[in-house]
């Protein structure tokens, strides 16, 4: 690993502070030019590796990472934008608490990304009469992070570790209870603020109130949808350093995916081609939130480029490998997860752990040992499970710590909700919220 110098960790902390205060404080110019600041210092740092420390092999790596990540996240939001889910209800508290669990035990057959796409705009729809910004984050909280943790198919540094040899029921056999606790916990703060601000602000029109007092009444339109959804979310399977003989392109001695991305991507345009229009419309599809996404986290990728490389060696120094327990792992990597790209740092502090009891993460047995107990301690699958604890659950910690969290976000203010700046989210609702939370998953099941 090349030494970096400490410099190169400004422009992402610029990156960070202008998506922090761009719509704050100056809003006319951020809507007009993030793509430009986003682009150009992800290029700025991407050009410093290539050119001065003649590092190709990050570089490579990164961008692999990132199509994946914008090709995976793109065809689902054209996927979802063509399924027009509502329901004609009145919006209690428990019909919300039951639409976000619903959510939540989703978010493990289709990913957190699928299950916040899928429900994010009929979740809108049911609370369009008193619609908070704080439904949006608890929202945030519960389906686009918390919920998928019970398979590998919920959140991405979950697949990861199933890709490297965790068993793929194990995160169901040792995450139950830590889901449930974070699950019913984050629920349960959210039906209290919803009991409130439904008996302080939920005045609808005599004719809606009475209309919605009849019945329930559910649309759904764009079934097809459904199939090509599948598709997508199956496709994540096509793993060329998994899947034998499966086509790749070389670099080195890395092979990247581009079978998947291809799947992908067709089955985004004859989604988006044959979609239903009265769905399209019913969900005033645009292409604007997630050009936002892509463009934003272009920047986020490279820029971060730095410090994970500047995390990891801290990480691997000896005065932290003699810290590495599961109390250290829980917190350090949920640190990291609600800033950088919560599946490297799974990766990288998945990789440190097993050092420790000199076992590969390159091995896939070695994995399989190690997330069963079978490396000479039951610590080591204490430490996976904090890991993979640290690692989804603090994904919610800001919008950049899990890829739906930009997304939901912007999708809510398309629709016209004014959603809390980025500092704001995190010291309004993320630190009095949701680390008690974080805390208290530490204290039943971690420590």
């Amino acid at each position: 690993m090349p030494v970096l110098p400490g410099f190169l960790i400004i422009p992402f902390l610029l990156l960070l502070g202008m998506i922090a205060s761009g719509p704050v404080l100056f809003p006319h110019f951020w809507e007009h030019n993030y793509r430009y600041v986003a682009v150009s210092l992800g290029l700025l740092v991407l050009g410093y590796y290539l050119l001065v420390l003649h590092d190709h092999h990050m570089p490579a790596e990164t961008l692999a990472d990132y199509i994946s990540f914008a090709v995976l996240l793109s065809s689902l939001y054209i996927a979802a934008g063509g399924i027009y889910i509502n329901a004609n209800a009145r919006a209690t508290p428990l019909i919300n608490i039951i639409v976000l669990f619903t959510g939540a035990c989703l978010a493990n057959i289709i990913g957190t990304t699928g299950a916040s796409l899928l429900l994010i705009r009929p979740f809108i729809r049911l609370n369009i009469h008193r619609i908070k910004p704080y439904q949006i984050i608890f929202f945030i909280f519960i389906v686009s992070n918390a919920g998928g943790l019970l398979t590998p198919l919920g959140d991405p540094p979950l697949f990861i570790g199933f890709l490297k040899g965790v068993p793929f029921f194990w995160t169901l056999q040792h995450l139950v209870l830590p889901w449930f606790i974070g699950v019913a916990s984050l629920c349960a703060i959210f039906y209290y603020f919803d009991w409130k601000n439904r008996a302080e602000d939920y005045t609808p029109k005599a004719e809606v109130k009475q209309k919605i007092d009849q019945r329930i009444e559910f649309y759904f339109t764009g079934k097809r949808n459904l199939v090509w959804l599948a598709i997508i979310i199956s496709a994540i399977f096509l793993d060329p350093n998994v899947v034998p003989g499966l086509p790749a392109i070389t670099v080195g001695e890395m092979r990247f995916s581009f079978i998947r991305e291809i799947i992908q991507l067709t089955a985004a345009f004859f989604c988006y081609r044959y979609s239903s229009k009265t769905a399209l419309n019913g969900n005033h599809f645009s292409f604007g939130p997630i050009l936002e996404v892509v463009f934003l986290f272009f920047g986020i990728f490279f820029t971060m480029m730095p410090a994970l490389q500047m995390a990891s060696r801290l990480a691997a120094s000896p005065a932290f490998s003699n810290l590495l327990n599961p109390d250290t792992v829980y917190w350090a990597a949920g640190s990291l997860s609600g800033f950088l790209d919560n599946a490297p740092t799974y990766a990288n502090f998945l990789s440190l752990s097993m050092a420790k009891y000199n076992l590969s993460y390159s091995n896939v047995q070695d994995v399989h040992n190690f997330a069963m107990g079978m490396a000479g301690s039951p610590e080591t699958y204490q430490l996976l499970e904090a890991i993979s604890l640290g690692s989804v659950f603090f994904g919610a910690f800001s919008y950049i710590g899990n890829g739906p969290n930009f997304m939901v976000k912007a999708i809510a203010e398309s629709a016209g909700i004014k959603m809390p700046s980025f500092f704001k989210y995190i010291l309004a609702y993320s630190i009095p919220f949701l680390l008690p939370v974080l805390f208290l998953i530490w204290l039943v099941v971690v420590r």
